[in-house]
């Protein structure tokens, strides 16, 4: 069953139908403002900062879901009659209803009683602010007396602070009306030189901005007692929760149609111009941002700059295959995702609240692998600040905010797989553009400029690192964890019934990571890679000795009969065996240690990519390990804490899929990697909306595994490193098109069947016009660069100019 179609000529996914199984949203803005939109108006905005800069309120765990948006209501002044013009909060049936989720924008179209409207919502490229257009046409033939109602609710800007400290915050809300503009300014009476406002350009009937007056004590925003009674009190807010609310009536005779603009943005004045006296905002950066999106036709404008921000940032990597549900992947989606997962990192969506995490030291680096090519100079930026947050011992925070770039001590490290992503992250930056010079950069090590050192040294105590902590079977320490953040062995309870603590075990037998190891050696290769190019053979020979010797210790200690093994408890005991009750095999070793190169001389590496298949393969993607834990086991954490199927436990996690797609490219099994992307691709998955519930448009971090109630049922979109490491499985693996330090490297592992496959890709100045397609019978795989064969597969860029590429395969 679908919810709506694919437009790829326009970008968007059209969606047809308000009552998606869950709401489908989008993102807004690629700069520095952004703001999440759902299929009916919900979600909410911020600057920069999710927790710390949140302008508007959402209501996460609410009856029903999609609760608090940006909302107009449109009701009919002879009937009384009310609806709104994105079907939530009302609800009404509609006559008509579409939702078109673009890139960086939405539209809402919707019919009723015969009055249109068209609502679209985006973020000016460069801009601090959310622009809502509001169209409304009498499409009947009689004159109609209609009141538009806007309503947005502000948070108090520190998110986290707003859902708790009550006895505070329902006395500190304070607002001021000049106009059509409501000023949000909370928090300005401390000194602080940030506020937010609402505009329309229409003089306002009438306004308010308390939110009791606008629902009444015991209404809600379904049935609003001030939409209700038709009337808004120009009531201004004095603690409570502040809101905005414009009442603008319009008469439209038959055919006529009102266009109104709404601006709903963020402020921050210059430190001199911050506070003048106590309440007293100074409101120059409003008035300027207000002066240029005041009318239709600079909205036009803005949406024609985003538009043309996108062609550009999707130039770099477009194939056209055949297959218009892996073009749109590949050229639209995916990168789209890939963009809005580096801005966000995990820490705002629908499904975390952008409080508890901020930007991830592990997740960052990953996401710089799937839009590097995008946006190079802020993928630098962002290796930076990744590195400034880092330990001096090499070690890491998990999570640093980024307005603060600072380390989040909440969460603390010691996850010991996240150094050696910086490797991988800092890899894939000067591979992409060539950037050598970028280690030479002065970076600080726990945001304390005394600390500086140059980005090469940090890489160093990344690798150092791993090598500074080895357990006793000389595989790597898993600290609290590693990539499997619910992977919790060092748990344990001295006595009966007291609860677990972690810690290292004062015998020296702490808990081993495999996943970490095969990690360990893939990093190495990259590492070694850099330091030949900076002519630094002595140091990648003795990286290399320790990779080496990294793969002897996972033949000897990490092999089990089929597999790889996973992990070592805190006690000794193995993780991920056939000798395991549950959980006997894992993914992510699997997915590692063949990337790393283990067992692919001896055959071991095929058998263990058979065994994931025969034990963790579904029609819905590969489970995480099988069979999963039935009942809690102190010793492994957090893992076998939820239900058989889902998350950790057995459910599909489709961040680690595209591993296993690499392992099988690295081994030449095209059909098979390419079967694995399908299983778990939005757009392969369209079909079977009514059961993955989730887009069909973005990947969702988990899918329900073959032991959950709703196998195939997916949770948790948008934010995952899932979109990076698809994206590279693709485009990079498969179809074999990524970047290496000499030049584009050539080397596709495709279906037989495939075809015919065309791509373009923009590589350190240079265009490729590439075309891969089978080798004639008995022919060998060749490649042809304009005209003449080659016996490499790297082919070195020239700038400004155009390569035609014949790769068979």
């Amino acid at each position: 069953m679908k919810y709506g179609y694919f437009d790829d000529s326009q970008r968007e996914y059209v969606i047809t139908r308000p009552d998606t199984p869950k709401p489908w949203i989008n993102y807004l803005g690629v700069d520095s403002f952004f703001g999440i939109i759902s299929n009916t108006g919900g979600g909410y905005c911020f600057y920069r900062d999710a927790k710390l800069r949140r302008l508007t309120r959402y209501r996460y765990n609410n009856i029903p879901l999609d609760s608090n948006g940006r909302y107009f209501y449109i009701k009919d002044q002879a009937s009384g009659e009310y609806w709104s013009a994105t079907w939530q909060p009302v609800r009404k049936e509609l006559d008509k209803y579409e939702c078109r989720h673009g890139l960086g924008y939405t539209k809402i179209a919707a019919s009723y009683s015969s009055i249109e409207t068209e609502v679209l919502y985006t973020v000016p490229k460069g801009e601090t602010l959310e622009l809502h257009q509001v169209k409304i046409t009498n499409s009947g033939n009689t004159v109609r007396q209609l009141s538009l109602f806007s309503f947005v609710e502000f948070c108090l800007w520190d998110a986290s602070e707003d859902d708790r400290n009550f006895q505070r915050n329902l006395n500190i809300g304070e607002v001021e009306v000049e106009g059509s503009t409501i000023y949000h300014k909370t928090e300005y009476r401390e000194r602080r030189n940030h506020y937010a406002y609402y505009h329309v350009n229409e003089a306002a009937t009438a306004y308010t901005t308390d939110r009791f007056a606008f629902t009444g004590t015991y209404g809600s925003l379904e049935k609003p007692e001030a939409v209700e009674t038709g009337e808004l009190d120009k009531q201004i807010a004095s603690g409570w929760s502040p809101v905005a609310s414009h009442q603008i009536d319009v008469t439209l005779e038959p055919g006529e149609s009102k266009t109104l603009v709404f601006v709903l943005g963020y402020a921050e004045n210059e430190p001199e111009k911050k506070w003048q006296s106590p309440g007293i905002i100074n409101k120059e950066v409003a008035h300027s941002s207000i002066k240029r999106f005041s009318t239709p036709e600079s909205v036009e404008q803005a949406m024609a700059e985003i538009q043309s921000e996108w062609n550009k940032l999707l130039a770099p990597y477009l194939i056209k295959s055949g297959d218009e549900r892996l073009d749109r992947m590949v050229n639209i989606w995916n990168p789209y995702q890939c963009m809005v997962t580096f801005n966000m990192s995990r820490s705002a969506s629908y499904y975390e609240s952008g409080v508890g995490r901020g930007m991830g030291f592990r997740d960052s680096n990953q996401d710089l692998l799937g839009f590097v090519h995008q946006v190079p100079e802020r993928a630098r930026e962002r290796i930076i600040d990744i590195a400034s947050t880092q330990l001096l011992d090499g070690g890491a925070y998990h999570q640093y905010q980024p307005l603060t770039k600072r380390g989040n001590a909440d969460i603390g490290g010691n996850f010991n797989d996240d150094p050696l992503w910086l490797i991988l992250g800092v890899g894939g930056y000067i591979r992409e553009t060539g950037d050598i010079e970028i280690l030479d950069e002065k970076v600080d090590f726990e945001n304390e400029s005394s600390l500086a050192a140059p980005l090469l040294d940090h890489l160093d105590r990344s690798f150092t690192f791993t090598l500074n902590n080895l357990g006793p079977h000389g595989l790597p320490l898993i600290g609290r964890a590693d990539w499997n953040d619910c992977l919790n062995l060092n748990c344990f309870s001295s006595e009966p019934g007291e609860s677990f603590q972690t810690t290292a075990n004062q015998e020296g037998r702490t808990a081993e990571s495999l996943m970490i190891a095969g990690l360990f050696v893939y990093a190495a290769k990259e590492y070694a890679e850099i330091l030949r190019t900076l002519g630094k053979e002595d140091k990648a020979e003795s990286v290399d000795a320790a990779a080496a010797k990294m793969v002897e210790t996972i033949d000897v200690h990490g092999r089990e009969p089929e597999w790889f093994l996973r992990a070592y408890d805190y006690f000794g005991n193995k993780v991920g065996s056939p000798e395991c009750e549950d959980g006997k095999i894992y993914i992510e070793s699997q997915g590692w240690c063949v990337m790393a190169g283990c067992g692919h001389q001896d055959g071991f590496a095929r058998k263990a990519l058979d065994a994931t298949e025969k034990h963790l393969g579904t029609a819905h993607g590969l489970v995480l390990q099988h069979p999963p834990y039935a009942d809690y086991h102190l010793n492994l954490g957090e893992v076998s804490s939820y239900p058989p199927g889902y998350k950790e436990n057995g459910g599909i996690f489709c961040h680690n899929n595209p591993w296993i797609m690499i392992a099988e490219a690295m081994l030449g099994n095209g059909e098979k990697a390419y079967d694995y992307y399908k299983r778990i691709a939005p757009a392969f998955r369209e079909d079977v909306s009514e059961v993955h519930g989730q887009e069909p448009y973005v990947y969702a971090q988990m899918i329900a595994g073959k032991a959950a109630a709703r196998h195939g049922e997916a949770k948790n979109s948008w934010l995952t490193g899932t979109a990076a490491w698809n994206y590279v499985a693709i485009t990079q693996h498969i179809l074999g098109i990524r970047p290496g330090y000499e030049g584009l490297i050539i080397d596709p592992s495709l279906p037989a069947d495939m075809g015919k496959v065309q791509i373009e890709r923009v590589f350190r100045g240079c265009t490729y016009k590439i075309t891969l397609q089978p080798a004639a019978s008995g022919a060998s795989p060749s490649i042809i660069v304009d005209g003449e064969v080659t016996h490499s597969n790297v082919i070195t860029p020239q700038p400004e100019k155009t390569l035609s590429v014949l790769a068979t395969y």
